[in-house]
């Protein structure tokens, strides 16, 4: 495969000689990638080069067991339905979509595993090199198989997310190679507009958005795009609620640094896509939470998977056990304001990954396989006791 960048960039789609098709209508616009979809919205212009995997346009899935226990509308902004399985799609496209604009070669991350199969995705699709760092033995067997299948250089770091960070930091500063963790600018863009699809589907925001925090970026972004959501409807959603979403983070006990207000040299959790103990957007999202009346609270890891196994029997939503973080923490601590005032009536929760990233997690916390003998009365046994 060709290293080089797109001459004049990739087709809106990102494959080069991709057919131009004319849709038309909502279902059409909701098949459109992020940025040919919210262009107006992001810093790209008409003849910008774009790589795109068709990404966002997740779905907002109603919870109606989940609403039945915290006495509130409760909904799923289900972000394992992008093309690599989780949120991170949404930034990459922007980040890898700059990179090449800017005459990119290569693009470099460190992760504890979505951002890696994000960027491996998006690098193969762009036709540039991509590398990633990644924890040594910390990293989901999914996300580890995307990162590897799509092409990227995975290097395994004898240290944690937070020296992986570092590292790919340094290197982008004396080498040419563009960084794409959330610390790029381009990423926050990107991720902004699931808070734009929030505010379309539910005709204006949510009293109150739950989200697991790691590295903060996500948290960062969709308070930025609430933002610029309400500035763009000077005159209210029309039915007088406020127009700004409580922002409510939520991390794991032992990952917890914005909770203890200092950085957690060892971070460890089940969670592990939130797995991070100084996250790079620390002072952005203590901003979102501060100044939208909302709150940082932590759940321990046997709430974790309680929420995950919820999730998937009584709401049939399969999601990896950091994304199930946004749900224990509602259930432990609702999204009330700090003072424990305003208890809100419509709230989102936000599903950053899909569960096959984390397929062991899955089958660990699953009862047995029943072995069966080939004969009916072996199956009725079984069914019937």
């Amino acid at each position: 495969m060709s290293t080089a960048p797109f001459p004049s960039g990739p087709p809106a789609g990102g494959a080069p000689g991709a057919p131009a098709h004319r849709l038309s209508g909502v279902d059409s616009i909701r098949r459109m990638g992020l940025i040919e979809r919210y262009r107006d919205r992001l810093p790209f212009a008409d003849d910008d080069p774009v790589v795109s995997l068709n990404e966002g346009s997740t779905p907002l899935v109603h919870a109606p067991r989940l609403s039945e226990r915290v006495g509130a509308e409760v909904y799923l902004k289900y972000e394992g339905l992008n093309p690599t399985g989780s949120f991170k799609d949404r930034g990459m496209t922007a980040a890898v979509s700059a990179a090449v604009r800017e005459g990119s070669q290569a693009v470099i991350c460190a992760s504890t595993g979505n951002t890696a199969a994000s960027l491996a995705a998006y690098a193969a699709r762009a036709g540039i090199r991509g590398v990633v760092l990644v924890p040594d033995g910390k990293i989901a067997a999914g996300k580890l198989a995307q990162a590897l299948m799509h092409g990227a250089q995975v290097i395994a770091l004898k240290g944690n997310f937070d020296e992986a960070l570092r590292l790919v930091r340094e290197i982008a500063e004396h080498h040419p190679i563009s960084l794409v963790n959330s610390v790029n600018d381009f990423r926050i863009e990107g991720q902004k507009t699931a808070a734009f699809e929030i505010v379309e589907d539910l005709d204006g925001p949510p009293d109150a958005l739950c989200i697991p925090v790691g590295n903060a970026g996500n948290i960062t972004a969709y308070w930025k795009g609430f933002r610029e959501a309400a500035d763009a409807a000077p005159d209210g959603f029309g039915d007088g609620r406020p127009r700004l979403p409580r922002m409510v983070g939520f991390q794991a006990r032992g990952a917890n640094p914005l909770v203890r207000g200092e950085p957690v040299a060892d971070p460890e959790t089940v969670a592990s896509a939130i797995r991070i103990g100084n996250p790079a957007r620390w002072e952005q999202a203590m901003d979102a939470m501060v100044s939208s009346g909302g709150r940082v609270a932590d759940v321990d890891d046997a709430q974790i998977l309680d929420a995950y196994r919820f999730l998937a029997r009584e709401e049939g939503v399969f999601c990896e056990p950091a994304s199930a973080t946004s749900v224990a923490g509602l259930l432990a601590h609702g999204a009330v304001s700090p003072e424990g005032l305003d208890r809100p009536e419509r709230i989102v929760c936000v599903l950053t990954g899909h569960g096959l990233k984390d397929p062991q997690t899955a089958l660990d916390e699953s009862p047995p396989v029943i072995p069966c003998e080939p004969t009916l009365k072996a199956l009725e046994r079984i069914l019937l006791g």
